[in-house]
C-alpha cells in the first residue's frame, strides 16, 4: 500500500528516491519495464526503448480511441455498427475472434468485450471501421493519439496489432498507453478485468471465451491489461496490480513461452510491491501547510501544490531525504489565491532533487492604513510580525 506523508511544518522526514533496479534482478524477457503509477518512479527496465511488434497490446489504444468519443458522448455503448466482410474474414482465418457475422449489428459495448476479453481481431476492425469508415483512417486515428499523449516510437498501421512491418512501438511506450488508459477512463478500464465474456452469436450457440491475460486468475491484484503474440515477437503482456491502493503498470515482450509470460510477468509486479513503498507528499489542490503574512487581516495564508506528489523508494531506505518550503517571508499582503508564494523543495542529503511551486489558497487582503502603522511600530520595537 502507499503510505501518508505528516508534514512537520518548515522540514520533513522522507524516503530515499529509488536508485536503479538490483543487478541481481532480472526478467526473462527481450525487453521489459515497470512503473509505479502514483509516482510515476521506473522500479525497472531492461532494453525499454527497443523497437517491438506490440501484438494485441495494439488493442489498448484501440479502445482508448472509443473511450475518447464515449466520454464526449459522441459515441453511446448502446450504439451498433455493421459487421462488414472484411470483419467477418478475421474470424474465420484461425485468429482469435468474437466469432461475429456478415450483416451482424453489434453495439459498441459488445465490440468493446469482444476486444478486451475475447481478444476479438474482428470485433477490432468492426470497431474501427464503425468508428472511422476505414482500418487505415483509424490506425491514423490510433496513431495520432500515440504522438499526444507522449508515445514517441510508435506508429500504429491496424487495430489488432496482426502481424504488419509497420506496427511499432516500445514497451516504454506501452506503459504509458496503459498509464494514460487507467488514468483516464477509470470506469471503462473495468471491462479490463472481466474473466469472461459469452456472445449470443448468429447462427450458433452463444460462445463463451475466458480473458487472456493469466495473471487475473492468481488471486494478487491484477486487474489487466492485455496481452499479444506473433511468432517472431515471441510472447508479451502489459499487466497492472492494484494492491491495497497502490498500483503499479507492467509491460514485457518477447517471453519465450506462453508459462514464461506469466510466471516473469507476476515475479516482476511481485518485486516492485515487495521492495518498494509509495509515499504521498500532497495531493493537488489540498493544503499541506500556512506561512507568514505581513500586513495582512490574516496572519497566515493556507497554501497547496497543484499536482500530486509521490514518491517511490527502496523499503529499507527510509532516510536521508528532507523537505523544505522556501520562501521569502512574512508575504506581504495583499495576496491572491493561486499567487505563487513559495517552493517545496526535496533533498536527497545536500542535493536538490525535485522542486514544486506552492500556491495561495485563499485571498489575505491588506489591513488598513492605521493597524499597518501600529504592526510597524510592533515589529521595530518588538521583532513582532
Amino acid at each position: 500500500m502507499y503510505y501518508k506523508f505528516k508534514f512537520i511544518k518548515i522540514y520533513f522526514l522522507l524516503v530515499l528516491l529509488i536508485s536503479p533496479a538490483k543487478a541481481e534482478f532480472d526478467v526473462k524477457a527481450r525487453t521489459a519495464i515497470l512503473q509505479d503509477y502514483l509516482s510515476g518512479e521506473i522500479l525497472y527496465e531492461k532494453d525499454a526503448d527497443l523497437p517491438i511488434f506490440p501484438a494485441s497490446m495494439t488493442k489498448i489504444m484501440t479502445t482508448i480511441i472509443a473511450f475518447d468519443l464515449l466520454q464526449r458522448g459522441d459515441l453511446n455503448l448502446e450504439d451498433k455498427f455493421f459487421v462488414s466482410e472484411n470483419a467477418w474474414r478475421l474470424s474465420e482465418a484461425g485468429y482469435s475472434s468474437m466469432f461475429i457475422m456478415v450483416g451482424d449489428q453489434i453495439s459498441v459495448e459488445n465490440l468493446l468485450k469482444g476486444i478486451i476479453v475475447s481478444s476479438g481481431n474482428d470485433a477490432c476492425i468492426a470497431l474501427a471501421e464503425g468508428i472511422a469508415g476505414t482500418e487505415d483512417e483509424f490506425a491514423i486515428m490510433m496513431t495520432s493519439k500515440a504522438n499526444e499523449i507522449g508515445m514517441t516510437n510508435t506508429n500504429f498501421a491496424n487495430s489488432s496489432g496482426i502481424n504488419h512491418p509497420k506496427n511499432l512501438s516500445t514497451v516504454r511506450d506501452i506503459m504509458i498507453m496503459s498509464e494514460y488508459l487507467i488514468r483516464n477512463y477509470p470506469d471503462y478500464y473495468e471491462f479490463f478485468k472481466e474473466k469472461k465474456f459469452t456472445w449470443d452469436r448468429t447462427g450458433g450457440d452463444p460462445i463463451t471465451q475466458g480473458n487472456r491475460n493469466p495473471l487475473l486468475y492468481k488471486n494478487m491484484g491484477v486487474d489487466g491489461i492485455k496481452t499479444g503474440f506473433l511468432a517472431y515477437e515471441k510472447y508479451s503482456l502489459a499487466s497492472s496490480i492494484n494492491r491495497n491502493g497502490r498500483r503499479l503498470i507492467a509491460v514485457g515482450s518477447g517471453f519465450e513461452t506462453k508459462n514464461l509470460r506469466s510466471k516473469e510477468s507476476a515475479k516482476l509486479l511481485t518485486y516492485g510491491i515487495t521492495n518498494f513503498d509509495t509515499i504521498k507528499i500532497s495531493k493537488k489542490k489540498v493544503d499541506i501547510d500556512s506561512l507568514n503574512v505581513w500586513l495582512g487581516k490574516k496572519d497566515k495564508v493556507n497554501v497547496h501544490t497543484n499536482v500530486d506528489i509521490y514518491k517511490t523508494i527502496p523499503k529499507a531506505r527510509k532516510r536521508y531525504l528532507k523537505g523544505v518550503i522556501d520562501y521569502n517571508g512574512p508575504i506581504l499582503a495583499p495576496i491572491k489565491t493561486n499567487d505563487i508564494v513559495g517552493k517545496l523543495k526535496i533533498y536527497y542529503k545536500d542535493d536538490l532533487i525535485n522542486e514544486y511551486d506552492l500556491f495561495a489558497s485563499e485571498d489575505v487582503k491588506k489591513v488598513n492604513i492605521f493597524s499597518r502603522i501600529i504592526k510597524s511600530i510592533n515589529y521595530l520595537i518588538w521583532g513582532d510580525v
